[in-house]
């Protein structure tokens, strides 16, 4: 009996592996995809701290990036980083992305309307987004209308978060989110080459962008990942750049051991939220900081200068 030859199948595409992974199309280069914390919010089972520390909507709040390339390969990031992605993309007009995230929106949530957990209230709210996280994947500060961006959201009356990687200070100067985060993933110049893997630029471009923070009219956040005997160290590395910065916000969160970071650290890297909230601590009496909130679920405390945190009206 003659054996049937296996079938090799062809690699995917860096754009056809994101759709596995639940990416959606908007425009050319942009894409959209719900969180977790989404989906738990619409069925009532909880929703993301960034609704419990700052009062923004879990339920209305958009998941989306305006360009899909990143110049960094971090080795705690979950996003395809590893894959080829020397595609170019176009890049679309700030409208096209903003009607077409929130139209994306509109149908990958309309699934819920016939589950019997679906809390039919939020849904309806959903339907009319009031916050855009822009931090799915890529650094948005490649894309050169970023500044349009923001403004075409605060025109629909949706508040911005904005994640970069701080490797574009000149594009933080111009822009104006409702919060403005910048990773902060090691605590000096050494292991930000090994942590990060910046492409296209160095470290002097971070420590710009830490200054530049310091005198935004914006909401100022610092984001640090934690990944177990990697960058868990320098504690007073750490806090001389958080003093640089002086943000309204420093969280510091474990790593997650998902996606493409499961190539690169094991499950061990993860930390507890104990361990998180202690580093936290030292930090935080290091710089003058206090704990303001943490969410054990996500393994993430947040710092503030006061120990309080302002609360953003986002109807």
């Amino acid at each position: 009996m003659r054996r049937r030859k296996s079938k090799t199948s062809a690699p995917l595409s860096y754009r056809e592996t994101l759709a596995k992974q639940g990416y959606h199309a908007v425009g050319c280069g942009g894409a959209v995809k719900p969180c977790l914390w989404l989906r738990k919010s619409l069925r009532n089972e909880g929703a993301c701290y960034k609704e419990q520390f700052y009062g923004i909507h879990a339920h209305r709040c958009i998941q989306m990036t305006p360009t899909l390339h990143c110049n960094q390969q971090c080795l705690h990031c979950w996003r395809a980083t590893d894959l080829d992605n020397t595609e170019s993309f176009d890049f679309d007009e700030p409208q096209k992305l903003v009607d077409g995230s929130i139209e994306a929106q509109r149908r990958l949530i309309s699934g819920y309307k016939g589950a019997s957990t679906t809390n039919m209230q939020k849904l309806q709210e959903a339907y009319n987004p009031s916050q855009v996280a822009i931090s799915l994947s890529g650094e948005p500060t490649l894309y050169p209308y970023l500044d349009e961006l923001i403004e075409r959201y605060d025109h629909e009356q949706m508040t911005t978060f904005v994640v970069s990687n701080g490797s574009h200070p000149e594009v933080l100067e111009k822009i104006h989110p409702t919060q403005l985060y910048v990773s902060l993933n090691s605590p000096d110049e050494e292991h930000f080459y090994s942590m990060c893997k910046p492409k296209t630029h160095k470290f002097e471009q971070l420590l710009e962008s830490l200054h530049i923070l310091a005198d935004h009219p914006s909401r100022t956040a610092l984001r640090i990942t934690l990944a177990n005997e990697v960058n868990t160290f320098g504690e007073r590395g750490y806090a001389k750049l958080i003093e640089l910065a002086e943000p309204d916000y420093v969280e510091i969160k474990s790593y997650m051991h998902l996606g493409f970071s499961r190539k690169r650290l094991s499950r061990a890297a993860m930390m507890s939220y104990e361990d998180v909230e202690a580093f936290a601590q030292n930090v935080g009496e290091l710089v003058g900081y206090k704990i303001a909130a943490g969410s054990p679920i996500s393994r993430v405390v947040v710092l503030t200068q006061g120990g309080s945190i302002k609360k953003i009206k986002n109807a």
